[in-house]
């Protein structure tokens, strides 16, 4: 059943924050033919800084549903394993999905390729803007901003987006707290050059008091995270690269023969989550919403998967396809997986600073464990891949609704990621129906793909625009179909 659209004017989202996680979710919602106004306290659209640094399967398939991952693939290095403390590695070549690998490119990378397709896609870029305090009605909200040369304004708009980072003005304005502590001060990052290559492209390793993982752009430049307990400075210090090659001496025994830096930083490790991701008609995503320690690489994923999850949802209600309480499930989804996120990346960093005999032994069993026990080596895999999530589904559903929906060949020549692109619902019938029975009259078009498989199998699914199973059936009853499509699609 379609539902009255909000007036034209309503049409409008402002997404406060253009790192990844706002800007995929501007460019999602420009796609969809939303009104987007991005506002960035930067005066630049892309960042010459590169704190975070892979990409996992997860997101590789999302960005695939927005063909974009060959160019990033294109740009980045792939690598098939982790090696933890050179006793555990873990293995992506065997995962479950057409990205067996995590993706090694610098942060502006992905910007880059964000920023043109949102642009693309017509979203406002206010650059050089601030967020100074928000206030909500029934029917919207208005935003204050301080924009180039100090000039205060308001904008207007359905819905607010804070994907602003750890220091958050939309989370401050809403009066959401970000409960937490601080797990590591003084992190040094650096993007350097070394003489030597490490024998494992990927390798986390301690020793005595110092940490540090390195890690290859494929482009000369090596990531360095590191991290050593007797040093505990202010993240203000000044950083040199005498520091950064006795931390990697630290934890490695070389340093590599490091002899260049083209950027430098120190920065604390935090983890916090804020307890609520909506509050009315603002919502909160990536950083704004959960910070955790740069472990596992998962940072800049949550928060483009937290895009993905909201922005198909907002499009859908603000065009009248979904009643308003489709927004819950943002909470409901996505909040469990940042809390999952902190414990494991946590989990991981703490490993790393083991170093009382209890805690060492701790570390060497879990290792154990993880090398030993097939199930559990998997689960820990398929977690840090991002592919290990799933939703919680309504009491009596199918088993398939919720789970992360794989990469499918179908009977048209292509697969299930490519018919999610442009935000559409992807139906994938046994039967051999061309889509006209599920859309006689071309309503929904646009928002629906309708695929047959390329095998034999009898399942029906609705897959969501995020990639996740929406509903399924065994039967494959036209009826049934075409009631889940009512409910779902609209």
């Amino acid at each position: 059943m379609n539902r009255t659209p909000n007036r034209t004017q309503d049409r409008t989202v402002i997404v406060v924050g253009a790192g990844p996680t706002g800007l995929l979710l501007a460019g999602d919602l420009a796609t969809a033919g939303i009104r987007v106004t991005l506002v960035e306290k930067r005066p630049r659209k892309i960042s010459n800084l590169s704190r975070a640094f892979a990409l996992h399967a997860r997101t590789l398939e999302q960005l695939d549903a927005r063909a974009l991952t060959d160019e990033l693939e294109a740009a980045g290095r792939p690598l098939g394993q982790l090696s933890l403390f050179d006793r555990f590695t873990f293995d992506f070549t065997a995962l479950p999905s057409r990205f067996r690998h995590v993706l090694v490119l610098p942060q502006y990378e992905v910007e880059k390729v964000l920023t043109r397709r949102a642009a693309e896609a017509g979203v406002e870029f206010r650059h050089d803007t601030e967020l100074t305090g928000l206030s909500q009605r029934a029917d919207g909200v208005t935003a204050e901003v301080r924009g180039p040369g100090g000039a205060a304004g308001s904008l207007d708009a359905a819905y607010v987006v804070g994907a602003d980072g750890m220091r958050s003005a939309v989370r401050a304005a809403v009066g959401v707290s970000f409960p937490g502590r601080s797990v590591i001060r003084s992190v040094v990052l650096a993007d350097v050059r070394l003489a030597e290559a490490p024998e494992l492209p990927l390798t986390v390793r301690s020793a005595g008091d110092a940490f540090a993982l390195v890690a290859p752009f494929g482009d000369g430049y090596y990531r360095v995270i590191g991290w050593n307990r007797t040093r505990d400075v202010p993240d203000s210090e000044p950083l040199g690269l005498d520091e950064v090659k006795e931390l990697v001496r630290g934890a490695f025994g070389t340093d590599f023969g490091m002899y260049e830096a083209r950027w430098m930083s120190r920065f604390h490790s935090d983890e916090r989550q804020a307890p609520a991701y909506r509050v009315g008609r603002v919502f909160l995503a990536g950083d704004a919403a959960h910070v955790h320690s740069p472990a596992g690489g998962q940072g800049m994923n949550t928060g483009l998967q937290d895009a993905a999850n909201l922005g198909w949802k907002l499009a859908a209600v603000i065009d009248g396809h979904a009643p308003e309480d489709l927004l819950d499930t943002y909470q409901a989804e996505r909040h469990p997986v940042g809390r999952s996120v902190l414990r494991s990346s946590g989990g991981i960093v703490r490993l790393a600073m083991a170093h009382t005999p209890w805690t060492v032994a701790l570390r060497a069993a879990l290792i154990r464990l993880l090398r030993t026990v097939a199930p559990a080596r998997r689960k820990a895999v398929a977690q840090i891949a991002g592919i290990g999530y799933a939703y919680r589904s309504p009491r009596g559903s199918h088993p398939l609704v919720g789970t992360r929906a794989p990469d499918l060949s179908l009977a048209s020549g292509t697969r299930l990621y490519e018919a999610l692109r442009g935000g559409r619902f992807a139906l994938v019938t046994p039967d051999a129906h061309d889509g006209k029975v599920y859309d006689a009259q071309g309503a929904r078009k646009d928002r629906l793909a309708v695929e047959r498989w390329a095998s034999g199998r009898r399942t029906a699914l609705l897959v969501r625009p995020d990639g996740y199973v929406a509903w399924a059936t065994d039967t494959a009853d036209p009826a049934a179909v075409e009631a889940a499509l009512v409910a779902h699609v609209g």
